[in-house]
């Protein structure tokens, strides 16, 4: 080789390098500026919030579900977002994976997902890092994977409100709790919470643990056998009530079990969502109190979110103007917990509640 042409080469190496370099400082700069609303966006948002968005709902036997389903639309409407036509993954994580994909080859700018598997949802969102669509996570948070914003309540409240009351009202004896899908972080976290704070604070009560993945059939067939074996429950917490609060009073009732509060025998009942049959049941005695799941919260929420994300503003852990508070968790990710109150006969006919404003 001569001195030549290890010079020229030289030459253009160096040159290399200082396009790379230039190269990431213009990077950098773009990155910097993603926190402005006019930051340019992805895949095909074209920067402003406009673009196509998917929405992927995890089932629709549900009533709480349901309720969510039929809010889309009209907060979609009210954000400025254009929301396709919600597509049900029917209680299936392949399918789930399966509906990002196609949604992501329809060309949406932007996902609005409710993960059923807190670990398998990763796939669908590698997915949509690799096409450059954001994605916003409702209800469940991943363990895995980038999304924008995880839209959800505080899932350890839930099972922490449901122990306060129960524990305040069944001095002692066996309390149930009719647990969701332990892959999901929502079914971890409401048993482990409800879990820990019996053994904490109300240490007469015995915790018996039905474990009924969201599934309804499930639910009524573990509680029937767990009722033959201990008929003399005092209190059940059901941490879902739009699949578990119907097999749960068939199941007492078939049974002679199911008696109305402030009577002999009454089992003290506690449930997650907030759905207008939780209310009835209330008001005429059969439950006691639900955690109120803001499912017209989550709608919203979603929508606003991601546009966000399509305009390419970023958010920061800290108090926000809707009274919530964006938390990051472990992984990094952000979280906007939004308000999930407890619902009790004093306050059930609450018309700020969204079970209320359901035909």
């Amino acid at each position: 080789m001569t001195g030549t042409t290890k010079r020229a080469k030289s030459s253009r190496a160096k040159a290399l390098r200082t396009a790379a370099l230039l190269g990431c400082a213009a990077l950098a700069l773009t990155a910097c500026g993603s926190t402005k609303d006019d930051a340019a966006g992805a895949g095909g948002g074209g920067g402003d919030g406009t673009g196509k968005v998917g929405v992927i709902l995890p089932l629709l036997t549900s009533p709480f579900w349901q309720s969510y389903n039929d809010y889309v639309p009209k907060m979609a409407t009210s954000e400025g977002v254009d929301a396709l036509k919600t597509v049900n993954s029917n209680s299936d994580p392949s399918q789930q994976i399966t509906d990002i994909n196609n949604q992501l080859n329809q060309g949406v700018g932007g996902l609005v997902v409710a993960p059923l598997d807190s670990a398998a949802i990763a796939a669908g969102l590698d997915q949509a890092e690799r096409k450059g669509v954001p994605v916003v996570a409702v209800d469940v948070a991943p363990e895995k994977g980038k999304v924008a914003m995880v839209v959800r309540a505080n899932n350890v409240a839930y099972g922490e409100k449901a122990c306060a009351y129960l524990g305040k009202h069944v001095t002692s004896g066996k309390v149930v709790q009719i647990m969701g899908d332990l892959a999901s972080v929502n079914g971890r976290e409401r048993s482990k919470a409800f879990r820990d704070c019996v053994r904490s604070t109300y240490p007469k009560l015995k915790v018996l643990e039905i474990p009924a993945k969201w599934e309804s059939d499930t639910a009524a067939s573990k509680l029937d056998t767990l009722l033959n074996a201990d008929p003399d429950i005092k209190g059940i917490y059901l941490q879902a009530g739009g699949v578990y609060l119907a097999p749960t009073l068939q199941t007492l009732k078939s049974k002679g079990m199911l008696k109305a509060a402030g009577t002999a025998g009454h089992i003290a009942i506690v449930s997650n969502d907030g759905i207008p049959q939780e209310f009835d049941a209330i008001r005429k005695g059969q439950i006691d109190a639900t955690v109120s799941q803001p499912a017209d919260a989550y709608a919203k929420y979603g929508m606003y979110y991601i546009k966000a994300a399509m305009r390419g503003k970023t958010f920061a852990p800290g108090p926000t103007d809707h009274g919530s508070t964006i938390v990051k968790l472990p992984g990094g990710t952000l979280e906007d917990q939004l308000p999930a109150p407890l619902v009790t006969k004093d306050n059930v006919d609450d018309p700020k509640l969204w079970g209320n404003t359901v035909k």
